[in-house]
């Protein structure tokens, strides 16, 4: 008996096929696993200043002192309590992440459609100037700027995203040259549309499953990128309570009390891994290694965009 019903309704699938690609890939062991352990950190980071016992910067108990019934964690470096600078630390570390990988989404995107469709001029233009931009480490390219005019937040922000456009302009240039030759683009061409239309119109939309792998990706690489640069002093500057900036004023203590670098450690690393594993998930879903037997069914009988 063949199968009589997809994964997720024919209408949402019909309208918007990155929600279909998302919620099979968060059902899948592999998506669960880490949607769970991304959400949980997101959590922290968002809601956790409003459950923060103590101000964070205030200097309440001992230096290093160890994790007691008034404070959870202990205190750190210069007496102020762990747990309640763990809790308000990530909250605009991961604005400054989502924001970062955004700005790098939206301009390898726009750099790749162009070089990939306009061809020519235009793509030897743009992909030289990506290589260019690649030839320096994502790191020591955020440094560099930030050496230059300082460790401000958004021009932390931005300094991570435009390290990461090149990247995602080679992913979604080599996706687009398969896409550009489609029937449905040279129908469009034929109508007269303007070049920006067609890449707006008919080759964005089925871009969707690689733009949102390159997503989760660049999202994992900003938090460990932020994380970096605050760890070496490049960060918001003191008191203001960060992941990163947590583990560098503690290191020196912590045969005395490691909680003051191990819980930001830990946060940070369960979204970094969850992050990625989920966005395994959703690529092996787009590909379809990971389809159920009823949904390759169904993208077989209608094809991967109406699917």
């Amino acid at each position: 008996m063949a199968a009589t019903a997809p994964a997720v309704p024919a209408g949402r699938a019909g309208r918007h096929p990155w929600l279909s690609v998302l919620w099979t890939a968060a059902r899948t062991p592999r998506g669960t696993a880490g949607l769970a352990m991304a959400a949980l950190v997101v959590l922290v980071a968002l809601a956790g200043p409003a459950f923060a016992p103590h101000p964070p910067n205030a200097l309440l108990t001992l230096t290093f002192a160890k994790p007691s019934g008034q404070f959870p964690l202990g205190g750190d470096a210069l007496g102020r309590d762990v747990l309640s600078r763990v809790l308000v630390g990530g909250r605009l570390l991961l604005l400054m992440a989502v924001a970062a990988t955004a700005i790098g989404i939206v301009l390898g995107a726009a750099a790749g459609i162009s070089a990939a469709y306009l061809r020519g001029a235009p793509d030897g233009i743009i992909m030289r100037s990506v290589d260019v931009i690649l030839s320096f480490p994502q790191l020591v390219f955020a440094l560099l700027l930030l050496s230059l005019l300082g460790p401000k937040a958004w021009l932390i922000v931005v300094a991570v995203g435009v390290s990461h456009a090149p990247a995602v302009a080679r992913v979604i240039r080599s996706a687009t040259l398969d896409v550009a030759e489609r029937d449905y683009v040279k129908v469009a061409e034929l109508q007269g549309m303007r070049p920006a239309k067609v890449m707006a119109r008919e080759i964005l939309p089925n871009l969707i499953s690689p733009l949102m792998v390159e997503a989760g990706l660049r999202l994992t690489y900003s938090i460990v990128i932020m994380a970096g640069l605050a760890f070496l002093g490049f960060g918001q500057p003191p008191p203001t309570a960060n992941w990163g900036t947590m583990i560098n004023e503690n290191r020196v203590g912590l045969p005395l009390n490691p909680w003051a670098v191990i819980a930001p450690a830990i946060l940070i690393a369960l979204l970094t891994i969850g992050t990625n594993t989920f966005t395994d998930a959703v690529a092996r879903v787009a590909i379809g290694v990971d389809r159920r037997p009823e949904e390759a069914a169904l993208v077989d009988k209608l094809g991967p965009e109406q699917a």
